[in-house]
């Protein structure tokens, strides 16, 4: 639930050129909230004792969930505007040639929140390339956490000892490299973030195939972490990416679909499909799934390349121009598939 308003919050007040970085540093927090629960209520069991099972297991780490809420609640700040400050674009001019037209559109204070969905979201190519590149990272990323235990325990016939190795790499391996991942986006791909999805998708796919069949427990450990390490990185680009492509007030939206489309269909894809295809095929099926997967999200991470940097030419396209009034090639609002604008929408 915290989704939404945290990329809201990162696109009001970090530029394009940051994002990368925030959000990486944002995107580890659910690796790192995974890895304290296990001290939190060990040190609630020592406490509370074992009689007091439930309280340990759920109360406590609810009320320190509760607590931070609490805390960000009290600190954290909408908007600048919301504090007497001018907008991100007027603070830093650089911002109007970038892909988030928040300048040029402003969210209509009569319109729902569905009515954004459908004009901003719905209607939005990009927005959908976005969501359908979590749907294969959701599927690759579910079939290796739901049947990687059991495919190690049964057909590599390694011990639960050995299989809890190669697990562990595969989820911590995901901190650094997603911190490294933000920087390299902001850094050597000028804010442009699919390019380097792609590439881990790529390398993803040969892991994929070296830990299929690799007999030895060392080179399956190292082939889960490397999968474990690149894995979250289109994900986490996805997310950086939603926030350039939408307007500010209509991120909320875009991350609902995302997140709607990924564990409807990427889970499933990945966990209940997955197990189909083993059933029906064995456990190559299962591979040839995952690797139809990949190919699918590296289309689909092209596809959203392309419209991000349609959506970068006009905005640099207008900025030329030196005014942001309607003018011929310019559109009024570049993110919706229609045109048809609602006059309260129109620029003054």
């Amino acid at each position: 639930m915290g989704v939404g308003p945290s990329f809201i919050t990162i696109a009001n007040w970090f530029p394009r050129k940051e994002r990368g970085r925030v959000g990486a540093f944002w995107n580890i927090s659910h690796n790192v909230g995974g890895g304290i629960v296990a001290p939190i209520v060990g040190a609630a069991f020592a406490i509370l004792g074992s009689e007091h099972w439930q309280s340990a297991s759920y109360i406590v780490p609810a009320g320190v969930a509760v607590l931070f809420a609490f805390i960000v609640l009290m600190l954290g700040k909408g908007s600048p505007r919301q504090e007497g400050l001018p907008a991100l674009e007027q603070m830093m001019p650089e911002e109007k040639v970038v892909l988030n037209s928040r300048h040029a559109v402003q969210a209509p204070e009569n319109m729902s929140a569905f009515q954004i969905f459908c004009t901003y979201v719905l209607r939005n190519k990009n927005a959908w390339y976005v969501s359908l590149v979590d749907v294969f990272v959701y599927m690759v990323r579910f079939g290796m956490i739901s049947w990687l235990p059991i495919y190690l325990l049964t057909e590599k016939h390694f011990s639960k000892e050995q299989m809890s190795i190669a697990f562990l790499f595969f989820e911590w391996a995901a901190i650094p490299s997603t911190l490294l991942a933000g920087w390299l986006t902001d850094k050597l791909f000028k804010g442009r973030r699919m390019p380097l999805a792609m590439i881990c998708m790529a390398l993803i796919f040969v892991c994929l195939i070296g830990y299929w069949k690799s007999e030895s427990l060392l080179m399956v450990t190292i082939f889960a972490a490397i999968v474990g390490c690149l894995i979250y990185v289109p994900q986490f680009l996805a997310s950086v990416q939603t926030m350039e492509i939408v307007p500010s007030f209509a991120v909320g939206s875009a991350v609902g679909l995302r997140g709607f489309m990924s564990y409807i269909f990427g889970a499933s894809l990945g966990t209940s499909l997955f197990g189909v295809m083993v059933d029906k095929m064995g456990w190559h099926g299962g591979f040839y799934l995952l690797m139809g997967g990949i190919v699918c999200c590296i289309l689909f991470c092209y596809l959203s390349h392309r419209g991000a940097l349609e959506l970068e030419q006009q905005r640099k396209k207008c900025s030329a121009r030196g005014s942001l009034t309607p003018v011929g090639g310019c559109p009024v609002i570049h993110f919706a598939l229609t045109k048809k604008v609602p006059a309260m929408l129109a620029l003054q």
